[in-house]
């Protein structure tokens, strides 16, 4: 019997080496910025939240701001002033990230938020072009229910 307190030692070659390490990461490149100089702001403002979200002129989303993500909760989230914090977040987003000047407002529902969401623009310096009510305005109204047998 052959005493060996020694573990073996194993040589690696150079072609295994490589073998054994993990596959290089693609290299991230860094998006382009995207100027938008004139864009749309779209509000959703209903009794229970308010949802602004600014938009290019075709109407892909910038950015995008809630009264329930900017941390009102309960009816607060359907109050004047949680609108304008909303308004206040994507508007200073989309200013910062996409030089936003000038946008067409985009006006839906019937909440507290209506006005509070249009008038915070003044306060980031973006200049309002129209402003434009697109709430549904339902026609023919729903089905009648139908005639009584006696």
């Amino acid at each position: 019997m052959t005493e060996n307190n020694e573990a073996p030692t194993e040589e690696v070659t150079q072609q295994e080496a490589t073998e054994l390490k993990p596959a290089a990461k693609p290299v991230k490149r860094k998006k382009a910025k995207r100027s938008v100089a004139t864009g749309q702001m779209h509000v959703l403002a209903t009794f229970n939240n308010t949802i602004v979200s600014f938009t290019d002129p075709s109407g892909g989303v910038l950015t995008t701001a809630s009264a329930g993500g900017c941390g009102f909760r309960g009816s607060k989230k359907g109050t004047a002033y949680a609108a304008q914090v909303a308004t206040e977040k994507a508007g200073h987003l989309a200013k910062q990230q996409y030089g936003l000047s000038k946008v067409s407002v985009f006006i839906k529902g019937i909440g507290l938020g209506r006005d509070a969401a249009v008038r915070s623009l003044a306060n980031l310096d973006i200049f309002v072009d129209s402003i434009q009510d697109v709430t549904g305005i339902p026609h023919g109204g729903v089905r009648p229910p139908k005639a009584r047998r006696v």
